[in-house]
């Protein structure tokens, strides 16, 4: 899913477009395939009853309407809100947007960043995955979790705020 074209200037160019890491989706993953599991459980124990028709109908439509909540509280919500989490870097800027109904975001001139550092744990890099740290002119530093490919981001961004003549100079 690219990242939509209306948002940049005039003559900016995206150099690198980035979802949170998947490591993200496991729990929703999970929250689906044991959601799923118990409601085929459950409905396979009703179905093998001798009840009425009519009240196995009843029970299926409460057992799959939970079902559903429960999909789309902890499997489908988290998914949309992965999907539209942007971290975005241009040859001007870098960008972070998030949100599914209430959006929100930062952008950072690349010639007001003073640091790029990246931290990631054990498990981080074995997933290669971890922490994109930003520390700009006139505010803390903002901290971006889950950045795939973390240490290629840092040093494509590195190079765009350090090695780049329109930038640093």
């Amino acid at each position: 899913m690219g990242y939509p074209e209306s948002v940049l200037a005039d003559d900016e160019q995206v150099v690198l477009h980035r979802h949170p890491h998947v490591k993200r989706l496991i729990g929703p993953i999970m929250a689906l395939l044991l959601a799923t599991a118990f409601a085929g459980f459950v409905s396979g124990f009703v179905n093998s009853t001798a009840w009425d028709p009519n009240a196995k109908n009843v029970v299926f439509g409460v057992i799959w309407a939970i079902w559903l909540v429960i999909v789309g509280w902890l499997a489908l919500w988290p998914f949309l809100t992965w999907l539209t989490t942007h971290f975005v870097i241009t040859d001007r800027r870098v960008m972070f947007r998030h949100g599914l109904l209430t959006r929100s975001g930062i952008d950072i001139a690349l010639t007001r960043i003073n640091s790029v550092e990246f931290v990631h744990g054990f498990i981080d890099r074995m997933l290669r995955t971890g922490t994109l740290i930003i520390e700009s002119a006139s505010q803390e530093p903002l901290e971006f979790y889950d950045v795939p490919r973390v240490e290629q981001v840092h040093a494509l961004l590195y190079h765009e705020v350090f090695d780049n003549p329109s930038v640093a100079g």
